[in-house]
């Protein structure tokens, strides 16, 4: 006898491959699918992307997903049939009149709130936290992954406190978290003080088993792994939201976790193929700084190649013929060698700012110190160059103080 056809709606949903919709693989564990339930169910939330169909369906996907392998029958079922045995599995029930849960109800099991996000719960405080990368990742972008230690609501009772998923209410206030207490400030005189309550933290509520993982605190540290998506060009400093990804508890709605994205201090690759003159250029907004050194012969003569090797690795060659002079403290600029330009769609660089620095000889040989001297005398005889009279200094001599 043919299996009954589902309704329509429920067609091409009940087909998905579960573990490929939360991006996980067969050998996920319970904790794992909890957490990943938890990440996609807040991206893909109706009321966070009011616009967005394509996205309301995603979140009905995810939750039926995360339903189907939570449940150990239709676990076992998945693992031996594959999705099309969880399908069967599914419309056999529909035809007994079951069906899927209401994937509001699965997100207010998680999050609380009657199944809509954040409504009516205080928003939680944001986390910060500083992240080092080279300049040759703010160069070219990349993808790291980073990993932080955060509060999350314990996946044993799904932040209950509770063993069995029971909590009582409170005895002494009644459920209200806070009793009224009187304080005799003169004989007759008492004012009367709202605290909270101390036998359920302010909650309402008590625990007559608590969770074995928890403590009853609801919460537990654990460690929590992101992704961080470098882009080219990205500011130093630069911050990256990851949105309700801070500290989370049953009682808020979890903050913002703040990534501020800086550039690591240079330092000498450790492989001889990753080891780049860029690793030392000197970083200003779009454009970089690089400081050359010359010798006298050299910013005099001319006459020398320099190849530095870019960030990306390839090469920016510096020159310069035979008798071209280079100035001490002379700054090339070399366009479009800088940084890309973040954002920009033209995809432009800024500029590469060269800094020469001429260093002397600390001494010469006496020969060659003759020589030298005798060409220059020759030569600043035949020019006639008075570099007192050029500098422009007044020709009236001034008494020593």
């Amino acid at each position: 006898m043919p299996l009954p056809s589902p309704p329509a709606h429920y067609q091409h949903r009940l087909t998905l491959d579960s573990p490929q919709i939360l991006n996980l693989d067969k050998s996920a564990d319970d904790r794992d699918l909890k957490k990943a339930y938890r990440r996609l169910s807040k991206k893909y939330h109706p009321d966070k992307n009011p616009d967005d169909e394509s996205a309301a369906q995603k979140f009905v996907e995810v939750s039926e997903a995360y339903e189907t392998l939570i449940d150990s029958e239709l676990r076992q079922i998945y693992d031996r049939h594959g999705a099309e045995g969880v399908k069967q599995h599914k419309e056999r029930g529909q035809g007994r009149g079951g069906g899927g849960r209401n994937p509001f109800d699965i997100f207010n099991q998680f999050f609380g709130g009657g199944g809509h996000f954040g409504h009516g719960k205080r928003q939680g405080p944001d986390m910060e936290v500083r992240i080092q990368v080279s300049l040759k990742d703010f160069y070219t972008g990349a993808e790291h992954e980073f990993k932080i230690e955060k509060q999350v609501i314990c996946h044993k009772c799904e932040g209950s406190g509770s063993e069995d998923g029971k909590r009582d209410k409170c005895a002494k206030c009644s459920g209200h978290g806070v009793v009224i207490q009187k304080q005799m400030l003169a004989p007759g005189i008492f004012q009367q003080m709202q605290m909270q309550c101390d036998a359920c933290g302010g909650h309402g509520e008590t625990v007559r088993h608590k969770c074995k993982t928890c403590g009853g605190a609801r919460v537990v540290k654990s460690e929590e792994t992101y992704d961080l998506s470098l882009e080219k060009g990205m500011p130093n400093g630069a911050t990256v939201m990851y949105e309700n990804e801070a500290d989370e508890s049953p009682d808020w709605e979890a903050g913002s976790l703040l990534v501020h994205v800086v550039a690591s201090d240079p330092q000498i690759a450790a492989e001889e193929k990753d080891r780049t003159d860029g690793t030392f250029f000197r970083r200003k907004g779009e454009h970089l700084f690089w400081r050359e050194v010359l010798s006298l012969r050299e910013a005099w003569m001319g006459d020398w190649t320099r190849n530095l090797t870019h960030l990306d690795g390839h090469v920016v060659q510096l020159s310069r013929k035979r008798g071209e002079v280079v100035q001490p403290g002379h700054v090339e600029v070399v366009p479009g060698e800088g940084m890309p330009v973040w954002k920009d769609e033209s995809e432009a660089y800024g500029a590469l700012h060269v800094e020469y620095v001429v260093v002397l000889p600390d001494q010469m040989e006496s020969g060659m110190e003759k020589e030298f001297w005798g060409t220059w005398e020759k030569w600043r005889k035949k020019i006639g160059v008075d570099l007192h009279k050029d500098s422009g200094r007044p020709a009236v001599k001034h008494d020593e103080l």
